[in-house]
């Protein structure tokens, strides 16, 4: 997790927070988004914990390019990277690794991820048909 980067537990939900800005700095695509969608079990579980520690592990990592979260029942986690290799290299840390059980074990009733890799990003700020998209 990056220095200006927090998270807000309060029970049930779970919410990245940027303290100065709401979004994830991407650069020019493409790069990969690593999406994890998932419902919990009840309890924390060591949860909030665990998730805090990943997200610090993670910014670590070559090619992080930074995570954000929510979660009102269903959570929401994407985290970015420079490509599918520095994506891949992070699912195979041992820490990670032992997280990834854990939330099997005892933390989600059930998760789905996908990888997908960004073409077009564009904002408020740029248009698909004006300054064209990042």
């Amino acid at each position: 997790m990056r220095a200006d980067e927090r998270f807000i537990d309060d029970g049930d939900t779970m919410i990245g927070v940027m303290s100065e800005t709401t979004f994830v700095n991407t650069p020019e695509p493409p790069y990969v988004a690593v999406i994890f969608t998932s419902t919990r079990t009840d309890g924390d579980h060591g949860y909030a914990a665990m998730a805090e520690s990943m997200n610090e592990l993670a910014a670590q990592q070559p090619g992080f390019l930074g995570v954000k979260s929510a979660r009102n029942g269903v959570g929401i986690t994407v985290s970015y990277w420079v490509d599918h290799m520095a994506a891949r290299a992070w699912k195979e840390v041992a820490a990670h690794s032992v997280a990834q059980r854990r939330g099997r074990e005892v933390g989600y009733q059930d998760y789905r991820v996908r990888v997908a890799t960004v073409h077009r990003d564009y904002s408020t700020n740029s248009s698909l048909f004006g300054d064209g998209p990042r």
